[in-house]
């Protein structure tokens, strides 16, 4: 994952859905598992901090490196990656007062309505303003009841990586129209589990679950299909962000989410193609992935079956204008629900971002909270924005990566 200033492309993160569990960490996420632009002595990182207004602002900061690129595991307590500087007032973090708030109070709302909200909920959720008393009196309430303190990477580095994902919309049909679709299959009913494990007895013995090749190679699963795509490309884009939106032909709406996986490993099309030659590594990114599978259709199969993490889904009931259910449990709201490393940030935290836009870099900082996780989401300053679904939502999460600083809410 790279910083350099006049390529911000972004490796798409996965979409973390609730029923992970505790192997959440093992989930397809991203194209790279290493950063292809950052080297370990981080100095593309430096340098692009250097140019960046985020970098001015921050002139202390000495590296800009995360876990996830180091390929590090987490192991610190949380309270041993906030900042040593101590916390800071809510109101005097850089644009607090230019946030609007806006969708902050229906993200708490429906984290809030959780059967058991995690801690501390249970005890500030009854505090919460009646959405009614709008965006000051919760700006109110939130700079009264908590302090701000700054989070730092196991390295002590105050500024880390903010990625982006979204809830794609495809197009397909509950039967099978065309030789050309591919399908998304509901979790087997062979499939055995015990923690990461997947594996399937045969003959009596216990056998790892098959992997992406041999599944569609064989047609493993026929007839365990949950819906068909149109685009195989796109459906296994799919598979890394674990939910989105399928338009079917009677013009309703199919909502697929994450069921489980086939207990392989995962593997990063962005580094095969890289291995092959096919893709410089300043490449990488989502689009360019995107456009070679489908420059390449002879060799597009093979490709994508060099990743043996297949991915299961289920229908959703989520109604239509909820974001898919994160790793809490509750429907993502779009620009305030991000994905956090659990064993940095507490699952339902209340934190504060500031990054920049990857666009036009106009600055981005906003309340969020901590309602997902993935495997590529990984340290005390990693972040995963959900930008929502739509085109929009596509653009700006496919080019998200940039370098920012986060700032967890603790209440008093």
């Amino acid at each position: 994952m790279r910083f350099l200033p006049r390529a911000r492309r972004s490796l798409l993160a996965a979409h973390r859905p609730p029923d992970e569990e505790q192997h959440q960490g093992q989930h397809a996420a991203g194209f790279e598992k290493q950063d292809p632009a950052v080297g370990q002595d981080g100095a593309s990182v430096r340098s692009s901090l250097r140019d960046s207004s985020l970098g001015r602002r921050a002139p202390w900061v000495v590296a800009l490196l995360c876990a996830a690129a180091l390929g590090q595991t987490p192991g610190a307590a949380l309270g041993q990656q906030t900042g040593a500087a101590g916390p800071v007032a809510v109101g005097e973090l850089p644009g607090w007062q230019r946030d609007g708030l806006d969708g902050l109070a229906d993200a708490l709302a429906r984290q809030c309505a959780l059967r058991a909200p995690p801690q501390p909920w249970p005890v500030l959720c009854p505090e919460l303003p009646a959405a009614s008393a709008g965006a000051d009196a919760l700006r109110a309430w939130i700079e009264r009841r908590f302090q701000a303190w700054p989070l730092a990477g196991e390295n002590g580095d105050p500024v880390g990586l903010i990625t982006g994902y979204h809830e794609p919309v495809l197009t397909g049909s509950r039967e099978r129209e065309s030789p050309g679709q591919v399908p998304l299959y509901r979790r087997p009913a062979d499939m055995l589990s015990e923690g990461n494990a997947r594996w399937r007895l045969v003959d009596g013995v216990r056998r790892p679950y098959p992997a992406r090749a041999e599944i569609e190679r064989y047609g493993l699963l026929d007839g365990h299909e949950l819906v068909w795509l149109d685009d195989p490309v796109e459906a296994f884009f799919l598979q890394i962000q674990g939910s989105g939106r399928i338009r079917l032909r009677d013009g309703t709406t199919l909502r697929a989410g994450f069921a489980d996986h086939n207990g392989q490993a995962y593997r990063a099309i962005g580094a095969e193609l890289i291995a092959r030659g096919a893709l410089a590594r300043e490449q990488v990114d989502a689009p360019a992935i995107k456009a070679w599978l489908r420059a390449n259709p002879a060799q597009a199969t093979e490709v994508m079956r060099s990743n043996p993490r297949y991915i299961f889904f289920r229908e959703l009931p989520t109604p239509a204008d909820a974001g898919p259910p994160g790793s809490l449990g509750v429907p993502l709201t779009p620009m305030r629900s991000v994905a956090t490393d659990p064993g940095f940030v507490p699952p339902g935290a209340l934190l504060y971002l500031e990054t920049r836009y990857p666009d036009d870099r106009r600055p981005l900082a906003r309340a969020m909270l901590s309602q997902d996780r993935g495997a590529a989401i990984l340290g005390g300053v990693r972040a995963d924005i959900f930008f929502g679904a739509g085109e929009q939502a596509e653009r700006l999460a496919g080019l998200m990566k940039e370098p920012g600083r986060s700032w967890l809410l603790r209440p008093r």
